[in-house]
């Protein structure tokens, strides 16, 4: 009788258990960009009167040129097209354009886009593109007040449905992306495809790039 009722209890209790095996999280992967170590998994996109790279400590600084300057991560194959998050903290240390230009795929790695941090006069942030149009025209665009050598952290995740980004401890940016077109804005962006980093007349550091995936 008392192994009837045991048998009973485990029978019972098997579908809670496996219930709280489905609801238990997915293991979360981490990825490390940039180690502040060495700069191996980048490559600088040279397109002519680009700014040099170079490595200070534990920061990757990308210099100034004469418009855009900077570099391609190379292992985008092994990084995640969505449900991720990516962190990195930036400063401006010269110029009057945007210090963070993270190019970074949406879905799938042939469709991209970048944020802007500091671009058309150095204030204005947001993705570029939606529907077609830059961060100085679509609803993400915002004006956000950035002094020079100080640094800035920056968040940015990308689920199926939506964009967010976070500057700071403040949240920005959160863009819904039904129906909506995601592109790089036409230009010389488009080389910096799908993961990259990149600067518009201007020079800036940049550490802790780091990614990890989000349900």
């Amino acid at each position: 009788m008392k192994l009837h009722s045991l048998l009973l209890a485990c029978l019972f209790s098997l579908p809670h258990i496996q219930a709280q095996k489905a609801e238990s999280p997915a293991t979360v992967k981490e990825w490390v960009l940039f180690d502040g170590k060495s700069l191996d998994d980048w490559e600088t996109v040279d397109i002519g009167a680009s700014g040099t790279i170079e490595q200070e400590e534990d920061t990757l600084v990308i210099n100034q040129g004469d418009s855009l300057s900077g570099l391609v991560y190379k292992k985008a194959a092994e990084l995640p097209v969505t449900n991720y998050e990516i962190t990195l903290e930036a400063k401006r240390l010269q110029g009057v354009d945007f210090f963070c230009g993270l190019t970074f795929p949406v879905g799938d790695i042939k469709t991209c886009a970048t944020l802007v941090c500091g671009g058309w006069g150095g204030s204005v942030t947001g993705i570029s593109n939606i529907d077609g149009q830059d961060a100085s025209n679509n609803s993400t665009g915002t004006y956000q007040r950035y002094e020079d050598d100080k640094w800035y952290h920056f968040r940015l995740r990308v689920t199926p449905e939506n964009i967010s980004v976070w500057l700071d401890d403040k949240k920005i940016i959160d863009q819904d992306l039904k129906d909506r077109k995601i592109s790089l804005r036409p230009g010389l962006i488009e080389s910096y495809a799908p993961w990259a980093l990149s600067t518009y007349c201007t020079t800036a550091a940049i550490k802790n790039i780091r990614l990890k995936n989000v349900k």
